[in-house]
């Protein structure tokens, strides 16, 4: 196993300014998704904090990151302190399961978007949004001025 280079306080640094909301892939999405007239709302205390929320649609998007939430493509091993991660990503895992659970229970419909997914192709992120937001208004009998 490799020493870190930095110091303990050095690390602790960098680890503190890992952004946990208004990533440049969640605000590539936000910005789509508002150009395209659908209108959501941010800042919540709903379970897991979705990032955006379409109330009248009941439905929630969260960006997940690709390491913090161990994307099946893209989540790479930490080489130091690894039972430390590990512990720490899984945990996170099982909590967006338990969140999930919880917002579907409650009558709202979850999208999950990974990080990598808006990076590569943020038009087909879109579009997976817009085809549940779509389905949504269909059940519900709304336009899109009505959301």
């Amino acid at each position: 196993m490799r020493n870190d280079v930095l110091t303990p306080e050095q690390r602790s640094y960098c680890m503190s300014q890992i952004k946990g909301k208004n990533t440049k892939p969640e605000v590539a999405l936000r910005k789509a998704l508002w150009g395209l007239g659908y209108r959501y709302r941010i800042g919540n205390r709903l379970p897991g904090k979705p990032d955006l929320v379409f109330p009248s649609l009941r439905t929630v998007v969260f960006v997940d990151g690709c390491f913090w939430h161990k994307c099946p493509e893209h989540f790479v091993h930490p080489k130091t302190r690894a039972q430390f991660w590990l512990d720490k990503i899984n945990g996170n895992v099982a909590r967006d399961q338990q969140n999930n659970e919880s917002l579907r229970s409650e009558g709202w419909q979850v999208v999950r978007i990974w990080e990598h997914e808006i990076k590569e192709s943020l038009d087909d992120a879109v579009a997976q949004v817009v085809e549940v937001l779509q389905m949504q208004m269909q059940r519900k009998g709304l336009g899109l001025k009505d959301c």
